[in-house]
């Protein structure tokens, strides 16, 4: 769970403070699993797997048959691990020509009520103090990674990271 607060002109995340003055454009980004890729990739360790794996089975009779069919089995279940993954959303701030990611959560229904309470209170900055408890909130590391290349491992400042 992240907490996430608004007091005297000031939207908390963590311990990200963002003057709501300063704050341009409020909205969210989704992130969902690529399918194809998990497909992608299943299907080529697989092959390679039915060649080693075959070659195992052969030489090693039952020990070897059982070694085969528990990879098989591993690599199944990434498989379906990786497919079952939900979508993400996260908040998305704009402060002085800066995009931020500031919280990530797997409920986009948590995202939308930040959205409308940071915008409402950019528009009036003087309300009352307004914390909203995240109770989905996701934390780790943002890996992003297009097509086969890997640009690396992200790092940012907010509190609510994710891994993909």
């Amino acid at each position: 769970m992240a907490q996430v607060t608004i007091n005297e002109g000031v939207l908390w995340v963590g311990g990200e403070a963002y003057p709501l003055r300063n704050i341009s454009h409020v909205g969210q980004r989704r992130l969902t699993v690529d399918q194809g890729a998990a497909w992608k990739t299943f299907i080529l360790r697989t092959i390679g797997w039915l060649i080693v794996g075959g070659i195992i089975a052969a030489v090693g009779d039952t020990v070897g048959t059982l070694v085969f069919l528990a990879v098989e089995g591993l690599l199944i279940w990434r498989l379906v691990s990786a497919l079952q993954k939900p979508p993400l959303y996260g908040l998305v701030l704009n402060t002085s020509g800066t995009q931020r990611e500031a919280i990530w959560s797997t409920r986009q229904e948590e995202i939308q009520q930040l959205i409308y309470e940071i915008t409402k209170a950019i528009g009036n900055p003087e309300v009352a103090q307004i914390v909203i408890n995240v109770e989905h909130a996701v934390h780790g590391d943002l890996i992003k990674q297009y097509g086969a290349g890997s640009i690396g491992k992200a790092h940012h400042s907010g509190s609510g990271d994710i891994r993909a």
